[in-house]
């Protein structure tokens, strides 16, 4: 069976943009926001996955403080600064957390130039 190069290229591309659209959204799914939450006594820095996020109002620190407010307490991953197998740093998922309004005085988005790892749901 003969297929012509022009056949082939095209169903490459086809390939390489299905695959794009099929794939991007998994990856999506990995996304963690962190925020830096200070209490009287000490930050600790979270992570809050997109789909738990996208049930926050705003989407945003002020919307996880309210949330934390009107119902008291909540649960999140703490992430700590640890070092790859590959040597370099990175924000890694510590261990599941609870968070309780009337400790925390101050949640804050949290920027760091360092890879963030997804939270890993089976380690809960």
């Amino acid at each position: 069976m003969h297929i012509s190069k022009r056949l082939l290229l095209g169903l490459g591309l086809v390939t390489l943009i299905m695959e794009s659209v099929v794939i991007q959204p998994a990856f999506a799914a990995d996304k963690v926001s962190l925020f830096k939450v200070i209490t009287a006594k000490d930050e600790i820095v979270i992570g809050i996955s997109e789909d738990e996020l996208a049930q926050v109002e705003g989407r945003n620190a002020a919307g996880i403080a309210k949330m934390l407010v009107a119902k008291g307490s909540m649960s999140a991953w703490q992430y700590a600064v640890r070092k790859s197998a590959g040597g370099d740093l990175e924000q890694a998922p510590l261990h599941k957390i609870g968070l309780i309004a009337r400790d925390s005085l101050r949640v804050e988005p949290y920027a760091t130039p360092l890879k963030v790892l997804p939270i890993d749901e089976t380690k809960k």
